[in-house]
């Protein structure tokens, strides 16, 4: 099991760096397929964290940090309401609902629609909206992503920036997982194999993303997060 997780680490990662979105929730559902899903909600979330926070090392020179240091003044007091408020109050399914909406809108709205294009100030209602997430559904990804869907950044912008929002999301998983009792300890070798796995993808990924067409990218870009609602969907109805 270690070895195969280890084995979707590196598939996914490639997705992540090539794409921006897609990996983490293949991981993550791959994962459910060995483990309940309580156990691989904070085992994926620091996996991710070292995936995103390569992606970007690798993309540093490209972040967009007028969004990000809006973003990371929200994601902390999301995180703290979901953990002490909203984890009794909030049923999963009614985020899903949320973001199948979000994501049906990014990926299908007529040319005449207007685009997500978020000014950096509102960027801290979607860092607190991630946050909340974050501890309540795993995977932050979809939320994102339909926000990066504009046609004023590149797509090693959408991917670094992108990944510096997840790894922020991700990184304040572990104190909120360690404070609900979760033993990271216990699983430290998957942890340290899958880890070292997502870096060497996450090189290959980044690698190949540098010679991908922007036109190209916002194609794959699109068809992943439209595959993405589906699953949601789908999630939902099943």
């Amino acid at each position: 099991m270690i070895y195969l997780l280890a084995f979707f680490a590196i598939l996914t990662s490639i997705i992540s760096g090539v794409i921006g979105m897609g990996g983490g929730i293949l991981l993550l559902s791959a994962m459910s397929f060995f483990m309940p899903i309580k156990l691989a909600i904070p085992i994926h979330g620091l996996v991710q964290l070292v995936s995103n926070s390569s992606r970007v090392y690798f993309l540093k020179d490209h972040i967009k940090w007028s969004f990000f240091k809006f973003y990371i003044l929200g994601l902390p007091l999301g995180a703290i309401i979901s953990t002490l408020l909203l984890k009794e109050l909030i049923e999963a399914s009614h985020i899903y609902v949320l973001l199948v909406i979000l994501i049906t809108y990014s990926v299908f709205k007529p040319k005449k629609m207007p685009q997500l294009k978020l000014k950096p100030k509102m960027w801290f209602v979607i860092g607190l909206g991630t946050g909340c997430c974050a501890i309540l559904v795993g995977a932050v990804g979809p939320l994102i992503a339909p926000f990066f869907l504009r046609d004023d950044i590149s797509k090693e912008e959408i991917i670094s920036t992108k990944a510096m929002m997840q790894t922020s999301a991700h990184l304040i998983k572990i104190p909120a997982f360690l404070y609900l009792s979760f033993n990271y300890f216990e699983h430290s070798l998957l942890i340290l194999l899958m880890s070292f796995a997502a870096i060497i993808g996450t090189k290959l990924g980044v690698t190949v993303l540098t010679k991908v067409d922007q036109k190209v990218f916002k194609i794959l870009y699109k068809s992943f997060l439209g595959l993405a609602g589906l699953r949601i969907l789908f999630k939902l109805i099943a």
